[in-house]
């Protein structure tokens, strides 16, 4: 195959504060669509990429102190993320053309990335192919991970999930409740809370939006205290939740995502309850999991398959609305996993 064109999505500007589309802009280049002669690379046709909140800090410079793999995005290059695509051509004997794979790749149409960036090559098809952005992608494996390997529900336990109806937390509230745990979760309008409440299954949810006291909110849907919280936003909800749990509550820290806007981030101030309650609470990356992707999907698929665990989608066509979905992430504007669809096969 020859030369094509390939739109991209470049990082204009460094971000101080709220993500713009504008700090963002779609250029359409030329891309051969052949391997350099001897290289091991792979050359992908991307077909949905996912929209992460982790993905504004790498929108960020940073001063030094990053952390291996969130280093930040270069200027005038494409956004990376997560993303399904298609195998072109391969230097890798493990990946041959035609085949479907997910890990990390360019917001662009074609890409030409390091094998080591394939996480797993898609075996099972049988169920929506943008699936792999999500409930069996990074999300669903943080999910998965954060609540049975730090969180480890037990039967009848009380559980609390902020950003409950985003990417990863409408999927521990049902991996919860599928352990018979009590479910409750928090989110940003009245839509989402319906979505919780009517389709993902959750026993109760709330609009923070709506409850000026974080802290009574709580004792009036958890009275006897909480036994997991799966953090996902961090700030005064947490704040908040950490006066609400019970004894040798568990933490699995996975995002904070009303902080990562802010220049000036806000403080914590009841930590000492992780002392009196002598709680634990672990931040973890998912990517530390990965071995266990095998038993994950031998745990989930069945229940896809079966009707037992749904996932919500907020689908952006084309990668011109790759900007305006990225950043609606941190108004709140998406429902359920943001997905942008470069190409459906």
């Amino acid at each position: 195959m020859g030369e094509v064109r390939n739109k991209q999505v470049i990082l204009r500007n460094y971000v101080s504060g709220f993500p713009k589309e504008s700090d963002m802009y779609l250029v359409e280049g030329k891309i051969t669509l052949k391997l350099p002669e001897g290289s091991n690379d792979v050359l992908l046709k991307n077909l949905y990429l996912s929209c992460d909140p982790y993905m504004r800090n790498r929108m960020s410079k940073f001063d030094g102190s990053e952390i291996e793999g969130f280093n930040a995005f270069i200027l005038d290059s494409p956004l990376v993320g997560y993303g399904v695509a298609k195998v072109i051509e391969s230097g890798d004997p493990n990946y041959k053309e035609g085949d479907l794979v997910w890990g990390i790749t360019q917001w662009e149409e074609y890409s030409l990335v390091p094998s080591t960036y394939i996480v797993f090559k898609i075996e099972h098809n049988d169920v929506p192919l943008s699936y792999y952005t999500g409930i069996l992608g990074m999300p669903g494996m943080t999910a998965y991970a954060g609540l049975f390997e730090i969180g480890s529900p037990k039967k009848g336990e009380n559980v609390f999930v902020s950003a409950a109806s985003g990417a990863v937390g409408q999927l521990v509230g049902q991996f919860a409740k599928l352990t018979g745990c009590h479910v409750v979760g928090s989110a940003g309008s009245k839509e989402k809370v319906d979505l919780l409440k009517n389709k993902l299954g959750f026993d109760e949810a709330f609009n923070y939006k709506e409850e000026p006291d974080l802290n009574a909110a709580l004792k009036r849907y958890f009275p006897e205290g909480i036994d997991i919280y799966f953090e996902n936003v961090g700030g005064k909800t947490l704040d908040a939740v950490l006066l609400n749990l019970k004894i040798h509550a568990r933490i699995p820290c996975c995002g904070m995502i009303s902080q990562y806007n802010l220049i000036q981030h806000e403080g914590v101030t009841n930590l000492a309850n992780l002392i009196y309650k002598r709680v634990r609470m672990e931040g973890f990356v998912v990517t530390d999991y990965y071995h266990l992707y095998p038993k994950f999907l031998e745990f989930l698929l069945p229940h896809i398959r079966e009707g037992k665990v749904v996932y919500v989608e907020d689908i952006a066509e084309g990668l011109e609305n790759g900007p305006a979905a990225l950043v609606g992430l941190f108004s709140g504007r998406n429902v359920g996993k943001q997905v942008v669809v470069v190409a459906r096969d």
